[in-house]
């Protein structure tokens, strides 16, 4: 017989005090609504299930949520100072050549007078050129077409952020 006990991580994530658990759900995800609806899935038996909450909460999100969450992530290529976790999300630019980098500015610049917010992208695993060719390329698409897209880059986020969270021992 197998055993489906909760992972360590995960048991000290189910049995942190409420406001313990939101301050570690909101350096997940900038989203009172999201937070809001893990929490009150709590305990959560594995990983996935909440992937699987994180998922349904991200999809549920209003666009006034999704301006929350997005408030919660830096520019690509200005991680915020003294943050690892930006820094470590975003390390395809660090490396990036200055003309690179100037280039990815300018894109965040345009990106944030078109739609009104950051350019949100899973930097993770991505090079400074990808984050570079995806923020050229949706530059162009309608603000509805975008919105869906940061939602969706933003549920890749969550999941990266919250495995971070449940798989530490």
């Amino acid at each position: 017989m197998t055993s489906t006990s909760t992972p360590p991580g995960l048991a000290r994530f189910n049995a942190l005090e409420e406001s313990a658990a939101r301050a570690a759900l909101h350096a997940v995800c900038a989203s009172t609504a999201w937070a809001r609806r893990l929490l009150a899935a709590r305990p959560h038996a594995t990983a996935e299930d909440l992937y699987a909450a994180s998922d349904a909460a991200t999809a549920e999100l209003t666009t006034a949520d999704l301006q929350e969450a997005m408030a919660g992530h830096p520019p690509i290529g200005r991680p915020e100072p003294g943050d690892p976790v930006s820094a470590r999300e975003q390390s395809g630019m660090a490396g990036a050549p200055d003309g690179l980098k100037a280039e990815m500015l300018e894109l965040n610049l345009a990106y944030q007078e078109k739609f009104g917010h950051v350019f949100l992208i899973c930097a993770t695993g991505r090079t400074g050129e990808d984050m570079r060719d995806a923020a050229r390329e949706r530059l162009g698409n309608a603000p509805e077409r975008e919105r869906e897209i940061v939602r969706t880059e933003l549920g890749k986020i969550n999941r990266i952020r919250l495995a971070r969270l449940v798989e530490e021992d």
